[in-house]
């Protein structure tokens, strides 16, 4: 497969039961724990996918996004928000900050396999109208 996915998570569980579950997908899993190394490691290696915790120990995750939005060559990138942060004020925010989708903790990694092949094949869809809709 060859894609690489990063993982932005502070809590080293989390990360390591996504990186596990990502490799066996067959995702290459690059790992940030907070903001300073996302932007590091979304400039340096330009992955296909960002999975973004949305609290960052003292961090919001969602300051990435601005921050990738002003650069041309990230801003493609489709970021999915993963929190346990699923209140219809918080998925607002986090939609509007221009986070793809958003998966709630805890994972359904089935949920999330699909999601993974949605926005990195590109076959986007109305799925950000219809998650909006959702609420």
């Amino acid at each position: 497969m060859n894609q690489r996915v990063l993982v932005v998570e502070d809590n080293p569980l989390n990360c390591e039961l996504l990186r596990d579950w990502l490799e066996v997908e067959g995702y290459k899993v690059l790992i940030a724990e907070n903001l300073s190394a996302a932007m590091a490691a979304v400039e340096s290696e330009q992955p296909n996918a960002v999975l973004l915790d949305i609290q960052l120990g003292s961090e919001d995750g969602l300051a990435l996004m601005p921050w990738m939005h002003q650069r041309p060559s990230v801003r493609q990138i489709p970021v999915i928000a993963v929190t346990a942060h699923a209140m219809l004020t918080e998925r607002e925010r986090i939609l509007d900050s221009g986070c793809k989708t958003i998966i709630s903790k805890p994972i359904d990694f089935k949920l999330l396999r699909s999601q993974l092949r949605l926005w990195i094949n590109g076959e986007q869809t109305l799925q950000e109208n219809s998650l909006r809709k959702k609420g």
